[in-house]
């Protein structure tokens, strides 16, 4: 009888300490971003202070959401949908991207996509069949804005996120709902990066190149032969544009290539490179020991993977409202209802 009473309360704190080590990681891995962006810079030059305010927005934004999702785990959420919902509406006029050939469309559909991954955690989060109803419509309604602005991308990654929401109703084990949407990242950041090294076949080159835009792949190309020269360090933060010939070509060009990873590996190498996977890494790993539901935790979870795979192929990172919502997503995905707490530990989980 002594052992049993002793045992009870090793699970809780077992799970609290693995929370309390997945924070630390995530500490540790956002300054060792923020560290290599200045080690890059004083090696080669640069302006680093793009970099830093990233770090910094998704610290910021993961805190909060921490902190709102334990006291509002419904009304937080939602008032996240609404709040990136105005700014995507808005985007065009609060010059919310920086202007070039390549357009807003990649901030704009990853705020639109953010808004219905919020409101479908607000909706599991809910506790009657009402509002979960309504909460699924204002998802289904921001697709429906998205398509109204001229974002199909935008549109088409929300509706992803509502339809895995919906499925995760049958899941039973988050593992397996949390490695798909790892596997779907590497997915298509492999591919991006086979565009980038001429590795596809030609027929299926030729059919990724039409939906992307020969001006993007281009781009892509510059930076993979960047990459390649300077594998290690990069050729310094906010360079890429002083090494690229397809941005010295055109005058509108905005000095970025247009995706995440390959921005990552020209200005900072494959270290900043496998830094800007670590930190995905570690949201995945975050949502997956997250005491919340499962529902909540995979709807997150899509909305960040189907942010990561706009990112990639876009410039949305470099748009602080975004790894700003990113960051306040995770945390208010991650977060513990305070009135959820008591002393005997958590609500049961799945794994």
């Amino acid at each position: 009888m002594g052992s049993t009473g002793t045992a009870a309360p090793a699970g809780p704190a077992s799970a609290h300490e693995r929370r309390s080590a997945s924070d630390a990681t995530g500490a540790t891995l956002l300054g060792a971003c923020a560290a290599w962006a200045l080690v890059t810079a004083g090696a080669h030059g640069g302006s680093p202070e793009g970099v830093l305010l990233a770090v910094l927005a998704v610290a910021a934004g993961f805190a909060g959401g921490r902190i709102c999702g334990a006291l509002l785990p419904v009304a937080a959420p939602c008032a996240g949908a609404f709040a990136a919902l105005c700014l995507a509406v808005a985007a065009p006029r609060l010059s919310i991207a920086p202007s070039s050939p390549l357009g807003h469309v990649g901030a704009t559909a990853a705020l639109l996509i953010l808004s219905a991954g919020a409101a479908c955690c607000a909706a599991w989060a809910a506790r009657t069949a009402g509002a979960r109803l309504v909460l699924r419509l204002l998802a289904a309604g921001v697709a429906g804005i998205a398509a109204a602005l001229g974002s199909p991308v935008g549109c088409a990654g929300c509706v992803v996120v509502l339809l895995c929401s919906l499925a995760a109703a049958r899941v039973r084990r988050r593992a397996l709902g949390v490695a798909g949407l790892a596997v779907a990242s590497v997915l298509v950041t492999g591919l991006s990066l086979a565009v980038a090294d001429d590795a596809l076949p030609g027929g299926l080159a030729s059919s990724v190149e039409g939906g992307l835009g020969r001006h993007r792949v281009l781009l892509w190309q510059d930076a993979a032969g960047i990459a390649e020269r300077e594998p290690v360090m990069g050729v310094g933060p906010g360079r890429f544009g002083e090494f690229s010939p397809a941005v010295s070509e055109n005058l509108l060009a905005d000095g970025k290539p247009h995706s995440a990873p390959l921005q990552q590996a020209s200005e900072q190498g494959l270290v900043g490179l496998g830094l800007l996977a670590a930190v995905f890494g570690w949201l995945l790993y975050a949502l997956w020991r997250s005491p919340g539901s499962i529902q909540v935790v995979l709807s997150a979870g899509a909305a960040l993977t189907a942010l990561a795979a706009v990112a990639t192929v876009g410039n949305a990172l470099s748009v602080t409202t975004v790894t700003t919502g990113a960051g306040l997503l995770a945390g208010i995905a991650t977060a513990r209802p305070l009135a959820e707490e008591s002393p005997q530990g958590a609500a049961p989980r799945a794994d």
